[in-house]
Parts: C-alpha cells; sequence; structure tokens
C-alpha cells in the first residue's frame, strides 16, 4: 500500500509551512488553509491549523491582528515576526540537510528498483509545478500577487 503524500512529509512540517506562508505575505487562517495544499497538506484540518498559529504565536513568532471586514465577520490576520523569520531560516537549512539524507537514501534504493515514474506521470507533474510557480504569480520579492 503506498504512502499518502501527507503521511511522508517530516514531522512538524506545518511550522515552517506557515513562516513561508507568512514570510510571503501576512494572512489569515483560511488563505493559509488554501495556499497549504501546494506543500501536500489538505484543507480537511482547519483545528490543527489553528492549533499551529496559536502556537507559533505564544511563541512570538508570529503575531496576530483582527481586521475589520466589510462583508462579513471580522478576520485574525497573522504576520511573521523577527524571530520567525529568523526561526524560518534555522528550519530550512534543517530541510536542505534532511533533503540531503533522502536524496542519498533514495539514490541507494534506485540501484535496485527505477522510481521514475511513467512519460505522462511525469508531464502532469511538471506541468502542476508550473501552474504553482508561474512567474505572473510571484514577484520578484517572492509575494505572491492577486
Amino acid at each position: 500500500m503506498p504512502a499518502e503524500p501527507a503521511a511522508a512529509l517530516p514531522r512538524n512540517f506545518l511550522r515552517p509551512c506557515l513562516l513561508l506562508l507568512l514570510r510571503e505575505q501576512p494572512a489569515h487562517g483560511y488563505d493559509l488553509l488554501e495556499r497549504l495544499a501546494a506543500f501536500g497538506f489538505e484543507r480537511s484540518d482547519p483545528g490543527g491549523l489553528y492549533r499551529g498559529l496559536r502556537q507559533l504565536e505564544q511563541e512570538g513568532l508570529v503575531r496576530s491582528v483582527w481586521q475589520p471586514s466589510s462583508i462579513g465577520p471580522d478576520r485574525r490576520t497573522y504576520e511573521l515576526t523577527r524571530s520567525g523569520m529568523e526561526e524560518l531560516h534555522a528550519s530550512v537549512k534543517g530541510l536542505i540537510a534532511t533533503s540531503e539524507i533522502l536524496d542519498a537514501f533514495v539514490s541507494r534504493y534506485g540501484e535496485f528498483v527505477s522510481l521514475r515514474p511513467p512519460r505522462a506521470e511525469r508531464s502532469s507533474r511538471a506541468t502542476t509545478a508550473r501552474r504553482l510557480t508561474r512567474p505572473a504569480a510571484i514577484a520578484r520579492d517572492g509575494r505572491r500577487r492577486g
């Protein structure tokens, strides 16, 4: 039985993902929930998202403010703090080290079996990756535009 993509994610991977998304731009919970899909998270656990945000806020890595809304209830908007930026940088360095270890493992395993998906599946994944990172949608500073 193949592993689910979310099950293969590093433990506590939600934390650096939230920090990165808030580094790109301040956001409210629903927006973050939508944008987490690009990292393999399903939108079916809003409780986990808000628990994670509360924990980051308690640690001083993010802060939140209530933003008035003209079309509905006020929304809590989260933004990254300086400590959050430092934590994000440290997390990325750790993920790079983990990635190198996993690459070595997969490479060694690849000596026994082919891990390359069929050509059509590779093409579909590449198209999805391009759609998620369209240059027109991401400005030079990494912030997503409308």
